[in-house]
Order: structure tokens, then sequence, then C-alpha cells
């Protein structure tokens, strides 16, 4: 027996040795010069210092980067660096550069986030002077521990593998970006713009131990259990698999939906093109023109995620732990209801109690916490909304990568909730154990697509 374990361990020591072996990685950065990197952006200023590339905040300049001369699609990229102060600060890749307004250079394209502020969103991807944030780590908070401050080191590992975006710091996962823009661009190391604080001036970041895998010498990690944004419209990737994520709209047709109170899909209203579902505006009334569809199936705990795009002063909702017992007079069926509204054209979001009948409320009982404007999307553009029931159910409602609201099914606090709502007339309203999931109908046209949904 110990012969066959010393075996065993052997074998599996020369296979260790064997893949490490297969790891080819070529260097950035030699340690002496700044050979094959030039600057762009900003007056920042870049230096060589005891093997280390020492970036330098100055005030009142924009953004700078230190940019490789080469230009890369798909990479694994590894680095060490140490933020010796609070500013914040980025790794570029697949990005590349403009003219301005001004006539200067303007870097655009991804960016894996340094953020030592207490928003902890180190290791997220944002999207430089275009799109803005893709993935931050707001429901990633085994990610948000990552970083490390205070001036200590920290490897960042990024993979770019077609459009499988996905980052490491100190080997914890911190972003999985599914993306639909691939280009191929220089990767930079950013000092960012402190404006004229003074307490910034002069602050350093430091790169070291800067290296690169591309083409064949590509070695991904296995797949993990980061949570994934996916941008791509309809689709699931292996990982969102492996993690119980299920397509509730294929993109294709209606299968899997059916008419409310009945046992087939509407006759017209409700049209799938072009990957995306949508509700055809009517007379603005509640669900007396085509009508909502509901799932076919019930759920309990559950996590569900959807993109939806609103018209001009659109008024619809997404419910859930939908009842079709409740008699609704010929209106909407009946469940808790994650609210979609355009807020400034729509006159329902001044009715209701403290602004609950606003974009991602609970529609009636609960009001959604307002974004900041940096992170609202304009009416006309998609936006993502998650649902989150938990077992011990526990509600969350999240609106492009924010929780803008929590609360308890069940609770006391929520029976008072709807003692003071418009359902204190239905009897258990919302306390049942799983229901249905329910697109509305309320007379505006309204876009769906990406309607995703794994039980918990």
């Amino acid at each position: 027996m110990k012969q066959v374990t010393l075996l065993f361990v052997l074998m599996l020591a020369l296979s260790l040795s064997v893949s490490a072996q297969k790891e080819k990685w070529t260097s950035l950065f030699d340690g002496k010069t700044l050979t094959g990197w030039n600057k762009k952006g900003g007056n920042a200023t870049y230096a060589v210092a005891n093997g280390e590339i020492v970036g330098t905040t100055m005030e009142n300049t924009p953004n700078t980067f230190l940019c490789t001369d080469k230009l890369y699609d798909n990479f694994v990229l590894e680095l060490e660096l140490s933020l010796g102060g609070e500013m914040n600060s980025g790794i570029q890749f697949r990005s590349n550069v403009r003219k301005g307004n001004d006539g200067k250079d303007v870097v655009y394209g991804p960016q894996c986030e340094v953020d030592p502020s207490a928003r902890a969103w180190s290791g997220g991807v944002y999207d430089e002077q275009r799109r803005q944030w893709l993935y931050n780590l707001n429901f990633n908070p085994e990610g948000q521990k990552a970083f490390k401050g205070n001036g200590a080191w920290n490897k960042y590992r990024i993979e770019a593998i077609d459009g499988q975006i996905r980052t490491w710091i100190n080997d914890i996962p911190t972003a999985n970006l599914v993306d639909t823009l691939v280009e191929k661009g220089f990767i930079a190391l950013q000092v960012h713009s402190i404006g004229n604080d003074q307490k910034l001036a002069g602050k350093t970041i430091r790169w070291r131990n800067i290296r690169i895998q591309t083409g064949a010498d590509i070695v991904a990690k296995p797949i993990n259990n980061c949570p994934i944004i996916n941008l791509k419209p309809n689709s699931l990737t292996e990982a969102e698999k492996k993690q119980g994520w299920r397509l509730l709209f294929n993109g294709q047709n209606m299968e899997g939906w059916r008419s409310a109170f009945k046992t087939t899909a509407p006759e017209a209203g409700w049209l799938v093109s072009n990957g995306v579902l949508s509700i055809q505006g009517s007379d603005g009334s509640e669900s007396r023109s085509f009508g909502d569809i509901v799932s076919k199936e019930e759920f309990s705990a559950f996590e569900l995620t959807f993109d939806f795009k609103l018209t001009p002063g659109a008024n619809s909702g997404v419910k859930y732990f939908v009842s079709e017992k409740f008699d609704s007079k010929g209106g909407s069926a009946i469940g808790l209801e994650y609210q979609l509204l355009d807020d400034e054209k729509h006159p329902d979001a001044k009715m209701g109690a403290a602004g609950n009948r606003t974009l991602a409320s609970l529609y009636d009982l609960i009001p959604s916490y307002k974004l900041d404007n940096r992170f609202k999307r304009k009416i006309g553009e998609w936006c993502q909304a998650r649902i989150v029931v938990m077992p011990n159910n526990i509600v969350q409602h999240w609106l492009n990568g924010f929780k803008v609201l929590e609360y308890e099914r069940k609770s006391n606090i929520f029976a008072a909730l709807v003692a003071r709502s418009k359902y204190n007339t239905f009897e258990g309203f919302g306390l049942n154990d799983k229901g249905h999931i329910l697109l509305q109908d309320h007379g505006n046209t309204v876009y769906y697509r990406s309607i995703k949904i794994r039980t918990l």
C-alpha cells in the first residue's frame, strides 16, 4: 500500500511539473527601461526604479496611460501592483486611441479597475471613455475582499479570450464578463487624474513582474463560481450552465410562456423579433388589450435576471409569485411586482407613497433606492434587472448592478405594508410558496431579452 501511495505522489508531482512547464510567458517589462511602452493622454510621469515601473500623480492633468507598443486581442496577463495612496487606477486592455474635440489623444477601451475606496470595485471591468461600467463588484462580496491597500502588493490576472473576460486579484476571482465587443488593442498602466487634489499629488503607483501569454501559449484557469454578467443576448456560457442558469426566453419564440388565465399563447400584441420579446403599445390600459403573459412553470426560491428597454412614458412590470386564483376583475394577474416605469414622464411615479411606484420598486409597497445619476440609463437604452428570492424569504431588487431594495416576505413588516396598499383585499397576497413569473401588458411598448433564471 505504501508503495502504491508513493507511486501516486510521484506521478502527481510529475504531472504538475509537466503542467507548469507548459505555461510559457513573455515579459512585457525588462526591469530596466520602458522599451516597448509609450505614454498617451495626460502628463503624469512614469519611470523605472528598483526593477519596477513607477507612475506618479500630477495635479490638473487628465488620465495618463503607459501603453504597450504592441496590440493584443486574446491573452492572459499577470502583473503585480502597489498603490501608494487612495487614488483610483486601472489596467487598460484591448484599448485604442482617438482624437478628442480638443485634438488631443483620448484612450478608450476596457479597464480592469484598481479601486481602494469603500465601494471596493477593484478587479471590476470599466469601459474607459465609452460604455463605462460593465462589471462592478456589488454582487461579488468575496471579490470585494481581494484587494489589499496600504501599499501592499497585489497580484492581478486578466484573461481576455474571445468574448470572455475574467479577472483575479491575489488568486480570488473578481469579475466574469461575457462581452460582445472584442477588439485588438494595447495594454496600458493608468495614472488616474486627481484634479487639483493636493493631498494626492506626487503619490506613486508601482508595477512589476508584468508578463503575458498569447496564441498557443494561453492557459486559461478552470471555470469558477464567480458571478457572471453576460452581455451577449439570450445566451448561456458553460459556466452559467454549471451555476444552474437556464433561459426562460429562448430568443426565438414564446415557448414556455402562455397568456395569463389561459392555456395558450397570446394571438396578438406580443412579438418575438431579432431575439427580442416585446409587448406592443395600445391604449395605455392595464392588461386589457393583449393581456399579460406568464411562465408555464412556477418558482419558489430563485434568481431571475432580464434585460429591458422602455419607450418614452412607458409603464409595465415584471411580477413574481403570481397566483391566478385572485380575481383582478379583468386587470393584471396578481403578484409581487418589480416596477418598470419612465419615472420622468409617467404620472404613476408620483402616486402611491414615498415613491413606491417608481422604477425597480416593489410596486405600491417599497420604493427603490435611487441610483446615483452616473449609473442611470436613459429611456430607450437597455437596462438589466435582477430579482433574488432566497429560501429564507429575503427578497432583493437590483438595477444595473446595484441593489435598490431588500425586504423579507411573510414578515410582520411585509404584512403591514400590504395592509396599507392596494393589495389589502387579496387575502394571502405575496405569501404563496411558489408562483409564476409574469410580464405585464400595460398598454405601452416595452422590450425584453436575456430572461434567465436559476433555482436557489
